[in-house]
């Protein structure tokens, strides 16, 4: 039996980490997977020795409240793993959790895959010196991040982004409103207030505002706010009762991609919804609050003009995006009817969103799969 430590910090991670396990597992089925693993990787075969949820903390100030369990956790992991050293270990994100880990681990003379690059083309590059003591190979989900580590000599494989295999190049938008039942004449925007308690605490009264405003303008139009844990829904209803219990807002257990793909047209939060709906060619507003500190530290450290991946993977602004304090449920709701009257600029975005969406469909848990499989021979 061969033994791979895996460690995924949030969902996207455990998504990727179940494709890739069972592109494994057909390949080599003696393969046991242990560590940190949420619900899919599970399902795929993982044993998960601490539950996943203890990662998924975002932002400076956040992690600070939690830093001396996820510090203790950490250590115990890593005793877990050199008291019974696996063949290799694979770090799925999560990297301020996983660089550290894998550091320790490649110092015992363990191979350590990095799986997906941290944004080191958007925030503190200095972070790739770091990566090259950690990691044996680093995964990259993005075309652009190769170059970048070919040039401080350290090995990578561009493997494309799951995503992009998964979703069709064109969504079928009468099937996802037939789904949610929902009327095919109305102007139907999707709200991602983000999947942490803490983005939705940020997010929800400002989204429930925005909705608000756009209503008066377009009475016939309905809102879908998909949430994933009834934690986060509790605080979206909260909202929803303080500001404008009448409003036509629907909130659904999980169904993002559903929402997504009926919606024309999508505000979202800063993160991997960015990029599902950009792959649904969906006219987006890229938005993101976070604490003040949080921001000031993050603010101060930042490359690029663009933080939405669609706009980073375009390298240039095809979507607008209110950041912080430019985040007024105001200026949203009108960026929002902006997009929708502008019906010369959907087509423009479609197509920037077509173009990514080929470069990212490399069948990518295929080509990972076969990466690990080289360190394993």
């Amino acid at each position: 039996m061969v033994r791979i430590g895996i460690v995924a910090g949030e969902a996207s991670g455990d998504l990727l980490g179940s494709h890739l396990i069972q592109a494994l597992k057909q390949k080599r089925p003696d393969i046991e997977f242990v560590g940190i693993a949420g619900p899919k990787m599970i399902s795929a075969g993982a044993k998960s020795l601490f539950p996943m949820e203890r990662l998924s903390v975002r932002g400076y100030v956040e992690v600070l409240k939690h830093l001396y369990g996820l510090l203790k956790l950490r250590k115990q992991l890593l005793n877990h793993y050199l008291n019974d050293p696996p063949s290799l270990f694979i770090g799925i994100d999560a990297p301020d959790f996983n660089f550290w880990l894998e550091k320790k681990l490649k110092q015992k003379g363990i191979k350590t895959i990095h799986y997906v690059s941290p944004s080191i083309w958007a925030w503190r590059p200095g972070r790739i010196h770091d990566i090259k003591k950690s990691v044996t190979q680093v995964l990259a989900l993005f075309p652009f991040e190769s170059a970048i580590y070919q040039a401080a000599n350290i090995p990578v494989a561009y493997v494309g982004h799951p995503l992009a295999d998964m979703l069709p190049i064109e969504p079928d938008i009468a099937a996802a409103r037939n789904i949610l039942k929902l009327d095919t004449s109305a102007l139907i925007i999707a709200m991602l207030p983000g999947s942490r308690q803490s983005e939705v605490k940020q997010h929800a009264s400002l989204f429930v505002q925005t909705a608000k405003r756009i209503y008066e303008s377009h009475p016939h139009a309905q809102f879908l706010v998909p949430l994933i844990t009834r934690e986060t829904r509790k605080i979206f209803e909260w909202a929803i009762f303080e500001e404008a219990q009448s409003l036509p807002i629907q909130i659904l257990f999980g169904h993002a991609h559903d929402a997504m793909e009926a919606a024309d047209i999508v505000i979202v939060a800063s993160g991997t919804a960015t990029l599902e709906a950009a792959l649904l060619k969906k006219p987006m507003v890229i938005t993101y609050r976070m604490s003040k500190l949080s921001w000031q530290i993050l603010k101060r450290m930042r490359l690029q003009p663009y933080v939405g991946l669609p706009n980073i993977l375009a390298e240039k602004f095809v979507v607008p995006e209110l950041l912080q304090d430019d985040c007024t449920p105001e200026k949203l709701a009108e960026v929002t009817l902006k997009l929708v009257n502008d019906t010369s600029h959907l087509e423009e975005i479609k197509s920037e969103f077509t173009k990514i969406h080929h470069r990212l469909r490399q069948n990518t848990a295929e080509q990972a799969a076969m990466a690990v499989l080289e360190h394993l021979q």
